[in-house]
This record gives structure tokens, sequence and C-alpha cells, in this order.
């Protein structure tokens, strides 16, 4: 009965119940670095000391037969989701993906995340770091943000970066979908795990003060130790000396270690080096130096941000959080990056431009001092991230061998784990964390979420294995595939073979017919060093057919070993946010990733922007800039001169400047390139223009075929993150007025102008 009066006495309702999990559901950190492999870290015989994870190791498990997918986005999609990475369209970066179904870049929303089912059992949830699950045309600041950690994702609280890499001392950073800005600059000591670290704990606190009885779910992906390898020098120097033998000797000390800690059998043999990877006693004696100092770079990268998950782990022991807080520290999201071609690289983005030669010997040696700090954009050598696999073959990006695909974890849940220090040898895959979670909050896999049948997970919880060393193992089934390598678990045997090699992406690749198939038994040999596949043609032929029956369950199919063609939208049958042969951006606009915004690469492009110059003081700041430090362009004013500079890979800029000054009043600046064509990357000529008429030419002798940077954005009157040309550092916001700028692919005659009716009805509604 509804009273009229809520004074009367047969006024009752029944109270409003909080949300909650079942009792004693623990909280959650999950810690996900990145492209860390197997042999990297002391816990796992490595010679980077990690004394965070040697702690949680000793109070939690070490599991030695954990696997993720061989690259980053896809190993993040499974995590978060419980699926395999093709079920959630993620069959390779996001940047890449296609039109086809296990590689479309789009999860469905009959896969949900694991965190939106937490959330929506009671759970706070917030994710701290790397997003690299957001489809390339919807990375831009008017969404879709279905995606995106606070979008479909399911968390409640974002700080972090939409990619997959970072600069760490000038990071592009969200706070949920919004961009902002570090409060710090590097010469004030700012460095972005730091930074990530200092919202988790504020977050963690803040939400145990306010919501002690509400469980946690913490996402903790730093970005580290993905290149660029950048830390404070004193991080990096703790090495110096440290590995002056080389990567052949360095694996042989790894293994030895690994016997000893006991996360490899004692018969466990090393495997041999590719004949694609040199020898440390063939390398260039004058480049041994700088290839010392990359492994020093990198193992001061991962020992602070292991300190730094340290300082977040202290702050849960400080709260009494700790003891009921199931933690999976995964010890990378692939195996380590050979990425940094042979020699290593000042500038990663120098290959994956197809123009790492740029990179001689000589250019790396004067580098060397610069490697590790914001002045470089640095990756190591092939040869280390091998090393860092060991004992296992291959690295990053190949699924077929363990050195890809093994990372290191550990788990720590004291409440529900009685074990302490034990190992764990099951079969374990990344898509298991999502059900091990729900099992340990008491929460059933759903059935429906946000009004959407579920598909099933298809992860196997890792709870029976917590406490019970010998209990058989669970998941026995897996398929792996990246780029056309390809593998299969399988009951203890693994069928493999590899199709690429990682550092070279313009690679001539074998039809995927003619690819050479190993068989291994796990039984006998732990790191895949024996094929049996001339000995056991049956064995192998039996497992063929079974990888075969899961690529077409899981989406693997069609198989798609390309790269430099899938990076173009039309070729890879994926949305573009932008077409046509004009755009026209505004003042205030910024974070545009590449994708927001016309290519003008490999091509003639104009661009042109009506201003307002100041009438006293003389005009500075950046009309438009695209990129930063390590490639990039930028159109800008310094002094009251036009200038046009276009940076390749952070290693030259070409510089053109207008004859005489801007006068003051209203104009129309424009910047014409007329690339020189006959393939990609050729240079091209500039001229500058006011109000139509030319006043100033130049030339760029070459140019970035591919991609500008893989964090720093499009920015209309100002330049946020590191600048494109150190001309303008540090007085990069434009203090005129910017009415409209507009991008012209094309040989646009450069009297070509902005309508000045537009120019006016845009500066009549401004003011």
């Amino acid at each position: 009965m509804i009273t009229y009066d809520a004074k009367d006495p047969d006024t009752a309702f029944p109270p409003i119940e909080p949300l909650l999990p079942p009792a004693g559901a623990p909280n959650v950190l999950v810690v996900l670095l990145d492209d860390v492999g197997f042999g990297a870290g002391s816990p796992f015989g490595g010679p980077v000391r990690m004394p965070t994870a040697e702690r949680l190791q000793r109070g939690g498990l070490t599991y030695n037969r954990f696997h993720t997918t061989a690259l980053c986005a896809p190993t993040r999609a499974a995590l978060l989701s419980g699926r395999n990475h093709h079920s959630v369209g993620m069959g390779m970066i996001t940047e890449t993906a296609t039109s086809a179904p296990g590689s479309s870049g789009l999860r469905p929303n009959t896969k949900a995340a694991v965190p939106t089912t937490l959330k929506l059992n009671g759970y706070s949830t917030a994710q701290f770091g790397k997003c690299h699950e957001v489809p390339p045309w919807q990375t831009s600041p008017i969404g879709p943000f279905d995606a995106w950690p606070t979008g479909g994702g399911g968390f409640e609280y974002f700080y972090g970066f939409i990619g997959g890499e970072n600069n760490q001392y000038y990071p592009a950073l969200y706070e949920g979908t919004t961009p902002i800005e570090p409060e710090r600059s590097p010469e004030e000591g700012y460095h972005l795990t730091e930074d990530l670290a200092d919202h988790a704990i504020d977050w963690v606190r803040a939400q145990k003060a306010l919501a002690p009885d509400k469980p946690f779910f913490m996402y903790f992906a730093p970005g580290a130790t993905h290149a660029p390898h950048q830390v404070p020098p004193e991080w990096a120097d703790r090495y110096a000396g440290e590995f002056s033998d080389g990567w052949d000797a360095e694996r042989e000390r790894i293994l030895e270690r690994q016997k000893q800690n006991g996360v490899v059998p004692a018969e466990a043999a090393l495997t041999p080096r590719p004949e694609q990877i040199p020898a440390w006693d063939a390398m260039d004696p004058a480049l041994k130096p700088v290839l010392e100092r990359q492994m020093e770079v990198y193992a001061g990268f991962l020992e602070h941000t292991d300190h730094h998950v340290g300082r977040l782990v202290d702050t849960l022991e400080s709260m009494g959080a700790l003891e009921n807080t199931l933690v999976y520290y995964i010890l990378g999201d692939n195996g380590a990056s050979a990425e940094g071609t042979v020699n290593g690289a000042f500038n990663e983005m120098a290959n994956f431009n197809g123009l790492a030669a740029i990179e001689t010997p000589e250019f790396m040696a004067s580098m060397k001092d610069k490697l590790g700090t914001k002045d470089a954009y640095n990756h190591y050598a092939v040869g280390w991230a091998w090393a860092m696999c060991s004992p296992y073959q291959w690295t990053k990006q190949v699924a077929s061998h363990w050195g890809g695909t093994r990372n290191g974890t550990i788990v720590h849940w004291p409440a529900g784990i009685r074990s302490r220090g034990g190992t764990r040898s099951q079969f374990c895959h990344v898509i298991d964390v999502a059900p091990t979670v729900l099992e340990a909050a008491g929460i059933p896999e759903p059935d429906f979420v946000n009004g959407a049948q579920q598909a099933p997970i298809e992860g196997t919880s890792m709870v029976y294995s917590f406490d019970d060393a010998d209990a058989p193992e669970r998941h026995d089934l897996q398929y792996f595939e990246m780029a056309g390598n390809r593998g299969l678990y399988y009951k203890g045997w693994s069928a493999v073979t590899r199709h690429s090699t990682p550092w070279l992406p313009n690679q001539v690749l074998p039809p995927l017919d003619e690819d050479v198939w190993e068989l291994y038994d796990g039984a006998t040999d732990w790191t895949q060093s024996h094929d049996l596949a001339a000995e056991m043609p049956e064995k192998l032929a039996a497992l063929q057919r079974l990888w075969l029956i899961e690529a077409v369950k899981y989406n693997v199919l069609p198989i798609d070993d390309r790269r430099f063609e899938r990076l173009n939208p039309t070729i890879a049958g994926r949305p573009q946010l932008v077409t046509g042969p004009t755009q026209v951006l505004f003042p205030g606009m910024r974070r545009l990733s590449e994708h927001s915004v016309l290519d003008v690469k490999n091509r003639s492009f104009a661009v042109t922007a009506a201003i307002e110059t100041p009438e006293k003081d003389a005009t500075n700041g950046v009309v438009l800039a695209q990129g930063g430090r390590f490639g990039g362009w930028a159109l800008y004013v310094v002094d009251g001169r036009a200038k046009f500079t276009y940076n390749l890979l952070g290693m030259t800029e070409f510089v053109t400047e207008a004859d005489e000054d801007l006068p003051s009043g209203s104009h129309q600046l424009r910047v014409e390139f007329a690339y020189d064509g006959g393939g990609l990357a050729k240079g091209g000529d500039v001229t500058l223009y006011y109000d139509g008429r030319p006043v100033g030419r130049g030339r760029v002798d070459q140019t970035q075929p591919m991609v500008f940077s893989a964090d720093e954005t499009t920015d209309i009157g100002d330049d946020y993150g590191m600048p494109v040309s150190v001309d303008y550092a540090g007085a990069a916001r434009f203090n005129g007025r910017i009415d409209v700028v507009q991008i012209d692919l094309g040989e646009d005659d450069h009297t070509h102008l902005i309508d000045p009716a537009e120019v006016a009805r845009i500066a009549t509604s401004r003011q």
C-alpha cells in the first residue's frame, strides 16, 4: 500500500542496500609489465634486480608456465575478457585492424570485459597506464569511447595513455577521456611510471577511506618496459659494466640462475642462437660500448618500474589491505622486444618507418650518452631481447616459440592461498586470469551483461592450483598465432612454425604452406630445444590438424601476415575518421592522433591558416604541429616571421623560413609541400606564403613514410608534449588569434585561400 503521509505508521519501504560482492571477496591488483622476457627479472633468474617481485614471490606462488599472446594489445584484450585474442577481434595491434572478425579491433558485446562484471557486482574499478585496445578510428577526442577504459571497458576511473607506447618524460595522458598534461617537467624530476604509481596510490587510499566495505579491482599497466627505454641515469648507472661480455655469455648465466632458483628443471637445455641474430663476438668493437649502455638503460628501467610497483604494494600493506588482495604480477605482456634492430636504435620509429639504415654505427656511438634520457627514443639490440627470453627460442611477435609467449608470473594472496614460496608448473594462459578472479570473488560467470547474452569465457580458472602443486593441469589445449607465426600446445606437446622475423617489417615472406613445422615433447624438453618433427611426422600432423580446428573455432582465419599494408586503412578495410582531400581544424583542438588527421605522408599537401597577428608585440607560437621531437612537422611563427620545420626522426630538422615578417592584422598564412614522388620517404620543396604571396622557399630532403610518432599528437595553436622543433620550445602557444586552419592534399594552387566569408563568420561567432 502507498500511504498519503510519509509519517503514517503503515508507511514502509525496504531499505536500499549497497551493492556488494559475496563476503570475503578479495581486492584484486593485476600488474602487467610490458615487453619483459622470461629471463629478464631476478625472480626468474634474470640479471635485473626486482626486489618487489621477489618479495611477492616469497609470500606467494611462482608460475613458470604462464603464457601470453606474443604481442601487447592482443594480450591485454585477452586478459581483460578471459577470451582468446582473435575471439575479441584483436588478432594483432589495433593500428593494423582489418575487416576480418578476428582482427577488427572490436570486442563484441557478447564478450564483456571482466572489470564490467566486477563493477556490476559491487567492485570499485580503476586502470592506470597503458590502454592499447582502442580502434584507431576511435582514438580522437570525440570518441566513440566504447573501447576506452571508462567507456565500455568497465573501469570507473582511468589515468593513463591510449596507444602502444609513450614517452616516459613527455607523455600524452588522459584522465577518463579528457587529455591532461603532467604537473611537472622532466627537469623537475617527472617520470611517467612514478606518476602512474602516485595516482594509483591516491586512488586506492580514497577508495578504502570512502568505501571500505567494497573490494577493488585495479589494473596497473605502466607501459614500462616497452620502448622508448627511458629512465633517470642513476638507475641505469647501477648496472654499469655488468653486461660487458655480451648476450651470449649472459644467456648462460641466466640459465644457471634459473636452475638454482628452480624456475626451470635441472635438465633444461639452452636453445641455440638463431642464425639471424649475430654473436656478441661478431659485433663491431666500436659499437659494443653503445650496446652495453642499451642494456644498462633497460635494466635500470625495469628495476625502476619494480620500485614503483613496490610503492603501491607498500601502500596496500600499510592500509591493511594486502592480506586480502589477490595480486597478479605478470612480468611481460609478451617476450622481450626484438624490434630494435641488430644494432639497437636511437629512435625506434626509424625501423617502423623502414629507415633503420639511417642509424649507422657511427651515429649510434655519438648518441651513447643520450640513451635513456629525454633526448632519445631508444631501444636495445635484438641480441639483448633474445637473451632476456632465456632459455627459450625467439622473442616478442613470435607466437610459435616460448620466447615470445612464456612470461614469468607471480600470484600473491595471503588470505586465500595457504602455500608460500612454491612453484606451480601447470600450463596457464593470460585468458585464465579473468575466470580466476571471478572464482576467487565468488561471482559466477555472467549469462548476460548489460542486456547482451554472453559467450562462454574461454580461459580456465587457476584457483585449483593455488594449494595443490601436483594438481593435473586443466588448461591443456591452446593455440597461438601472430603475423603468421603459429603454434599449438596440447597435453605437454607443442607444434610450432615461425613465419616472420620481428625486426624486419618489410621482409619478403614465404607462402604459409611452405612454413616448416617443428615438434617438441614438453615432458622431456622444457625449452623446445630438440625438434622431433622428422622422427614423429604422424604426431606432428595430428597437432597441425588440431591447430586448424582451434583456428576456425576462434576466428584466427584468415591468417594475415601483412605488416606495412595493414597500416593503410583502405587496404585493411577498416573505417577512417577523416576522409577526403580537405580537413578544417580550429584553435584549441589538441591531442589529435595521426588517425584523426589527414595523412600527409608520401604526398603533396598544403596548410592554410586564417590568423590575426598582434598589433604591438611580435607574433610567436605554433599554428599547427604534428608529432614531436622524434618525428613530425610544424607551421609556426618566431619573432614575427613564419617558419616550417620538418623533423626527420629527431635526427635532422629541415627548416624553411619566410624572408619577411608577418604584418599585423588579419592574414592568411600558408605552407605548401610539393612531394618529389617516385616512391615512399622521398623529399620535396617547401614554399611559405603570406596572403597568397610567396615569402620563403626551402627543401626537405627525406620524409617519414609510415608514422610520425607513436605517442605525440596534432595540436592547433600550441604544441603539447615534446615540441616538434626546439625553435619554439617553451613558447609554443600562439599569441595572436587563429580563426581556422585548413589542410589540403594534392597539388593545390597557392592562390587558393580559405573563403573570406567563412573566416569572417568564425571571427564573428568568437566575438
